[in-house]
């Protein structure tokens, strides 16, 4: 149940994006704010942040117990009687642990279109989510309403290129997903690798994490890949003995570098050693010392 307290603006943010509402909508209060049972409100099944720390949100709970909720949540009022949470969802789980009873919050009304796109933005703007969560929340807005990436973009306040970095992601091998997911690798070393062929996403990967490269080493060795493949042949269909394989990951281990093999018909082969400065050469002959 909610004792409605007194109606208020939400804020220029998500008003300037959101503020276009049917006739139907815009004959009811836009925003109102309430205090609201905590039995009442239920979370968006849609939300796009999935991962909840609990640490943090054992702190936050502890902080209301002893200050109370500083900023209200945003909840939109369903034809039930209950409600659904569009941002605070943190606050919201954080309370109840807090052992509260109620909550203040601003009630909106909006469909369920706004709805997806509201819980979208707030979490984008409060950057609580990872790239592969806006990458998802965009691609059920895409799904379940209908949206170009044109209006996406219009809805997110982003860019099209931006909107179509996102949803690249989601092409990409689950292995990638999973460490941008956790923060192994930056949004700049997936954009990178997304522009790899398939059969080398993963290489790249393996070598971003083992290498620690930084997002301007992985674009070079992207570029690379897709200049003259690691261990490829002029015919396709030759396969390079597994040996191959072997020494360039021995090398690899000694010297850091980008290394290449390339094997010609007869089977000889160059290898080449990649050295971005001065520097590195050095690094290579200090290394080449301590082998003897």
């Amino acid at each position: 149940m909610a004792k409605t307290q007194n109606k208020r603006g939400l804020g220029r943010g998500l008003d300037a994006i959101f503020g276009d509402l049917n006739p139907t909508q815009q004959s009811k209060p836009m925003t109102e704010m309430a205090e609201v049972a905590i039995s009442d409100i239920e979370p968006n099944p849609l939300q796009p942040r999935t991962d909840f720390d609990e640490e943090s949100l054992e702190e936050l709970a502890q902080s209301i117990a002893q200050l109370g909720v500083i900023q209200p949540i945003t909840l939109k009022r369903r034809d039930d009687g209950k409600y659904t949470i569009i941002s605070g969802e943190r606050r919201w789980r954080a309370s109840q642990r807090a052992g509260l009873e109620t909550l203040p919050a601003y009630i909106r009304e909006v469909d369920d279109e706004n709805l997806h796109a509201m819980a979208l933005v707030e979490n984008i703007q409060r950057q609580d989510l990872n790239a592969i969560e806006i990458a998802l929340g965009m691609q059920r807005l895409v799904d379940e309403c209908g949206l170009t990436q044109e209006a996406m973009a219009e809805k997110v306040g982003k860019k099209r290129s931006t909107v179509s970095n996102y949803m690249r992601l989601l092409s990409l091998p689950s292995e990638v997903q999973l460490a941008l997911k956790e923060g192994i690798i930056s949004m700049g070393h997936a954009k990178a690798i997304a522009g790899l062929s398939e059969d080398n996403q993963l290489k790249a990967l393996k070598k971003c994490i083992k290498k620690s490269l930084s997002v301007r080493q992985m674009e070079l060795f992207a570029r690379k890949l897709n200049e003259t493949p690691v261990l490829s042949t002029t015919n396709d269909d030759e396969e390079y003995p597994e040996v191959y394989s072997h020494l360039v990951d021995e090398l690899e281990r000694i010297f850091s570098e980008n290394i290449s093999i390339k094997r010609t018909k007869n089977g000889s082969c160059k290898i080449t050693i990649e050295c971005a400065n001065d520097h590195e050469i050095d690094r290579i002959i200090k290394r080449l010392s301590s082998v003897k």
